[in-house]
């Protein structure tokens, strides 16, 4: 009685939370119902005995995947007044896929009929000498091993697809040619220069750099110094030599 009450309340969170996803307008609101829909899906998990997958969702999904879509969604500079600027001229072609995938989901419901040994496999033990990981990893890599390989290959499409919607090529980007830099030679990079003793680094026609401050540094106004009880001095420092006096 308990289990099912505790279904009833975890299934029920977990479609309102999947709603919110898509209906909540800011997009970090978003992110945050997606991953209270991670963790009821876990319990449900954990309801009907499958202690791998649900552990799995919690630290794959919601430790590293929704975590990682926060930072990009609160990183992200969106002008929502932009984004919803074309909604009218795209609402057309949006309800004419929206009715296409409607009409394919009620074919599918209505289509649905439950196979005749589904009964006695929902009855039978399961196995006691193999624990749930190693069934799992027998059915994904035994009976379904090619929808396995082509759903990576399906994740992979759609990573390569999304670097490629989103990169921009710049005009003052450098690009960097393989072929060029292993095809020099050393001559072509290094040069070495032969410097006598102290000929210092003029001889091998190396030139420092003038720094301005360093220019205004050596150079000083005229000044003349201070008289004293004693005696007068007098001193004055330019191009780079420093003030000199004599007193009485």
């Amino acid at each position: 009685m308990i289990i099912t009450l505790l279904f009833y309340v975890f299934a029920a969170v977990l479609i309102g939370s999947a709603t919110m996803v898509v209906s909540a307008r800011n997009p970090v609101h978003s992110v945050l119902f997606l991953i209270l829909s991670f963790f009821n899906a876990a319990a449900l998990f954990l309801i009907a005995g499958a202690e791998f997958l649900a552990m799995t969702l919690v630290i794959v999904y919601v430790g590293a995947v929704a975590v990682l879509f926060l930072f990009v969604v609160m990183m992200l500079d969106i002008d929502f007044a932009q984004l919803r600027s074309g909604f009218q001229r795209y609402m057309p072609v949006g309800a004419l896929v929206g009715a296409v995938l409607f009409i394919e989901l009620m074919m599918v419901v209505g289509g649905w009929k439950l196979a005749p040994e589904m009964t006695k496999v929902a009855l039978s033990p399961t196995p006691s000498n193999v624990s749930n990981t190693v069934a799992l990893g027998r059915i994904l890599y035994t009976d379904y091993v090619f929808l396995f390989q082509a759903s990576g290959a399906v994740l992979l499409v759609a990573m390569i697809g999304a670097i490629v919607l989103t990169l921009r090529d710049r005009q003052t980007s450098r690009h960097q040619s393989i072929r060029v830099q292993t095809e020099r030679t050393p001559g072509e990079t290094l040069e070495l220069v032969s410097v006598g003793v102290g000929a210092g680094v003029k001889a091998g026609d190396i030139r420092r750099p003038k720094v301005p401050e360093l220019e205004h540094a050596g150079h000083g106004d005229h000044g003349h110094g201070g008289h004293g009880h004693d005696g007068h001095g007098h001193g004055h420092g330019g191009n780079g030599h420093g003030g000199h006096g004599h007193g009485h």
